[in-house]
């Protein structure tokens, strides 16, 4: 799946999350916007700009490369899309839950907020 203004937004959140698990950066980040966002839900901004997007997940993907998130449950309300993903590490090494709150616009995911 390739990014395109005219998916729906479920289809966004599930092509950018089928391109992580295959670790394709390139199509990973088609589906970000240029000045997306990434934040700890109410906290912090970690991430600004698809620039050090980019470089994060690069290095995600070097540090971890069995990396892969499943989705456990997906609802969408307007547009935003919340994943619920069960993440591991590789096949003996950690796993966590995490939930991601992604804002769509302009056919492309703005902001991601973590809840870890």
């Amino acid at each position: 799946m390739s990014a395109n203004a005219q998916l729906a937004h479920a289809d966004i959140a599930q092509g950018q999350l089928e391109a992580y698990n295959v670790q394709d950066l390139g199509s990973h980040c088609a589906f970000f916007a240029d000045d997306i966002t990434v934040a700890d839900l109410n906290g912090a901004v970690s991430i600004q700009g698809i620039s050090a997007y980019r470089a994060k997940y690069l290095q995600v993907f070097a540090d971890f490369p069995q990396n892969r998130a499943r989705l456990v449950n997906r609802i969408c309300v307007g547009n935003t899309v919340i994943d619920h993903e069960d993440v591991s590490r590789g096949p003996d090494g950690p796993s966590f839950q995490v939930i991601a709150i992604y804002t769509l616009a302009g056919g492309k995911i703005a902001r991601v907020d973590f809840v870890k």
